[in-house]
């Protein structure tokens, strides 16, 4: 028999997932109840979905249920929207797993979408929007942000010019996907590249090259709300992902029109949080790199003492401070 919460956060995500463990215990720290699922479970019947529309006095009346907890979609407080997998049926033939999957994805998630009280971090349709890098890139340049030399293009021949007119040059993804080479899982980290490694094959889809800022350290900045935490990550890597056991941590104060600019950049794809990247040059000086509307924060918590976990929780449960 499962307990049906009363004005619950609905978490959605992964089974294993370290990053809403910690937001899910300030929660609980807070007595405010939780739904935690994974769309995925919808396939092993772990999870349901019922809707009425069009037979009661409001737009949708329903309930989302766990093994252990439901939610009554009226009574949603908020939604954590962290990192769901959404079910792919591979039990199914391939139509029969595309069918179901599409199903779920606008059954499940329109029912959530038609929900019109609950906070959401962050609402997927915002993140799809935000998610684009050239868009990202023209915003904020707009918002008068330093955004270094990039190209995006498929024309080998501009990709040759671009290449060797800037020192050294960088190629990143324009989105990441599960990729795997003889069946080993691999990710695109920023990597050099140089007008030898160009040829014909780079005009079957748009790359994202960047001339590369002569940095002395990175930036992550994560703002909760209205609440901004910006830790400093000193390493010497090009990319400080590929080795976190090279990066040290210090907390820093953004400047005051920094900091502004990109809350306006969340109210723009109207977000509540997200994850903005920035290389610090030698004199000082903050480039843009990127937003990830759901990005990474959890490892940066034990290092720095920054409460953003609680930070989450307190969004959630409604405190807008």
């Amino acid at each position: 028999m499962t307990v049906t919460e009363k004005r619950p956060v609905l978490v959605a995500t992964e089974a294993d997932d370290i990053t809403a463990d910690m937001v899910i215990a300030e929660l609980n720290r807070l007595d405010v109840p939780v739904v935690r699922f994974n769309p995925a479970d919808i396939e092993a019947g772990a999870l349901t979905v019922s809707a009425r529309f069009g037979t009661c006095p409001a737009p949708v009346a329903g309930h989302v249920r766990t093994p252990s907890r439901t939610a009554d979609l009226d009574q949603v407080r908020a939604v954590y929207w962290r990192r769901p997998v959404w079910p792919t049926y591979p039990n199914l033939g391939h139509d029969d797993a595309l069918f179901a999957a599409a199903q779920a994805r606008y059954g499940l998630g329109g029912t959530l979408y038609a929900m019109e009280g609950p906070l959401w971090v962050n609402h997927p349709l915002r993140v799809a929007a935000a998610d684009y890098k050239p868009a990202q890139l023209a915003l904020a340049q707009r918002l008068g942000l330093a955004v270094p030399p990039t190209l995006v293009t498929n024309d080998p021949d501009a990709a040759r010019e671009f290449i060797a007119a800037h020192d050294r040059v960088i190629y990143k993804t324009l989105r990441w996907t599960p990729y795997q080479r003889d069946g080993v899982p691999v990710t695109g980290w920023a990597e050099l590249v140089t007008v030898a490694e160009i040829d014909d094959s780079l005009s079957v889809t748009p790359h994202l090259f960047q001339a590369v800022v002569d940095k002395v350290a990175d930036l992550r900045v994560l703002i909760v709300g209205r609440r901004v935490f910006a830790v400093r990550i000193t390493s010497g890597l090009l990319d400080w992902r590929t080795d976190y056991a090279a990066l040290s941590y210090d907390v820093v104060d953004l400047p005051a029109a920094v900091e502004k600019a990109l809350l306006t950049y969340l109210d723009h794809y109207g977000l509540v949080s997200g994850s903005f990247d920035f290389a610090v040059g030698r004199g000082g000086e903050l480039w843009w790199l990127e937003l990830n509307p759901n990005g990474q924060w959890g490892w940066l918590e034990p290092h720095t003492g920054l409460e953003m976990s609680a930070a989450f929780a307190a969004l959630l449960a409604g405190d807008t401070r």
